[in-house]
């Protein structure tokens, strides 16, 4: 069952804790998926998964501890946040990749879907790493 939280600011969300497994992105998925189609805003879903993928991959991939937090929130009406929470430190960057190299592109592609909104928070604990896509296909440059 798809519990519906409230942010400290008052903003419509929805957020799980899974293993810091690389099946995870399929549950987290999941939950944007649904979060997505419970706010009427389904014709965001692709770019959502590809993200929230993203996302989850590079936490199961760089951060520490058996769990990660998987948030999404509406932010406003046709905007919505994904976030991963884990207990690492270490802050993301967009890395320079070669042709030959099979992986790496994770946030660049996460920079160019979002027009560069995202970011990450750093935390006495850890992080949080986010991203943000407009249902209106509007992406800021």
């Amino acid at each position: 069952m798809l519990i519906e939280q409230t942010t400290y600011d008052g903003k419509p969300a929805y957020t799980t804790t899974l293993p810091r497994t690389a099946e995870s992105a399929r549950d987290a998925r999941g939950l944007a998926s649904s979060a997505l189609g419970l706010w009427g805003l389904g014709e965001i879903e692709d770019p959502a998964w590809l993200i929230i993928t993203e996302l989850v991959s590079n936490a199961v991939t760089h951060a520490r501890r058996d769990s990660i937090r998987v948030t999404v929130t509406r932010e406003d009406f046709l905007v919505v946040r994904l976030a991963v929470t884990d207990l690492s430190r270490t802050l993301p960057a967009v890395r320079q990749t070669g042709g030959q190299e099979e992986c790496g592109r994770g946030l660049a592609i996460v920079d160019a879907m979002t027009g560069g909104r995202w970011g990450s928070i750093l935390r006495r604990w850890g992080k949080t790493v986010w991203a943000e896509i407009d249902a209106t296909g509007k992406v800021e440059t």
